[in-house]
């Protein structure tokens, strides 16, 4: 089983302390597609992507509204399997475990009542009343460390609201949770419209503050996870971590033949250059 450290995708926007230096090879800008969690003001500079994601906790309805009418798709960015300590609903008893590697964050317990009402009632229709496309779901990978049916239910009631708004439903990772929940006799339609996956290709090097390549049992996993689920219908989103020319390049034509989209960002904040 790859590392669950390399699924992760929320990004600390009150002090980031770690920094990848990128080298001189310049990333493309992947037109149709962006990841930008460190954004928190001015959407136009993200104009030249068509669909972005965006924490939409940052920013008015109008400005949400005014960006989309230009032809753009919102995605917000949606913690629902661990809990950051800036967010202002931020309670450490709702919460299981440290996050390694993100000293800010911890684990929630999904089973708990109160988180669930906080998700389904709270932030949904928050998010909601900002005019997004859809949710980007991050941390379900919370049941990869806590494979339990209380936490498999927890998990499996806010997605299926989430789907119930008639928005689409971008799981981030979750391949344990989806799996598992697939196998249970759910089916994948009730709980997500597609999936983005981190680091098929690219890899974290943590105690090295730089990027990598991935492992090729890593990468056969990953893309055994999303062809199985595109070819059910789920739409796929790759986001890689990468400034090595040709890396992109063979993550630009996998993406081309299967028909999925992909953001290579250059570094782990997500922000845009």
């Amino acid at each position: 089983m790859p590392d669950l450290t390399l699924r992760k995708a929320a990004v600390s926007l009150i002090c980031i302390s770690m920094l990848f230096a990128s080298s001189c090879v310049k990333v493309p800008a992947q037109h149709d597609y962006g990841v930008f969690l460190s954004v928190t003001e001015d959407l136009d500079q993200l104009k030249d992507y068509k669909t972005v994601v965006i924490d939409a906790q940052f920013f008015s309805a109008k400005e949400i509204s005014d960006f989309k009418a230009s032809g753009h798709e919102v995605f917000s960015y949606i913690n629902i399997g661990s809990l950051e300590n800036w967010r202002d609903y931020y309670d450490e008893d709702l919460t299981l475990s440290a996050y390694e590697n993100w000293e800010e964050e911890r684990w929630v317990d999904v089973s708990r009542e109160e988180w669930q009402d906080l998700v389904i009632y709270g932030l949904i229709p928050e998010l909601l009343d900002k005019d997004i496309d859809g949710f980007f779901v991050d941390n379900c990978d919370v049941y990869y460390l806590y494979p339990t049916e209380e936490i498999m239910d927890g998990l499996t009631v806010m997605m299926r609201s989430m789907i119930a708004t008639g928005k689409k439903v971008v799981i981030n990772g979750g391949d344990t949770y989806l799996d598992a929940y697939c196998s249970s006799g759910g089916e994948w339609s009730d709980v997500i419209t597609g999936i983005n996956q981190e680091s098929v290709f690219s890899s974290i090097l943590w105690d090295e503050d730089k990027f990598g390549t991935a492992d090729a049992e890593d990468t056969e996993y990953f893309k055994d996870y999303i062809e199985r689920y595109a070819d059910k219908g789920a739409v796929i989103y790759l986001l890689e971590y990468t400034t090595d020319e040709n890396l992109i390049k063979a993550i630009d034509a996998y993406c081309k033949d299967k028909g999925f989209t992909y953001y290579v960002s250059d570094s782990l904040e997500l922000t845009i250059g």
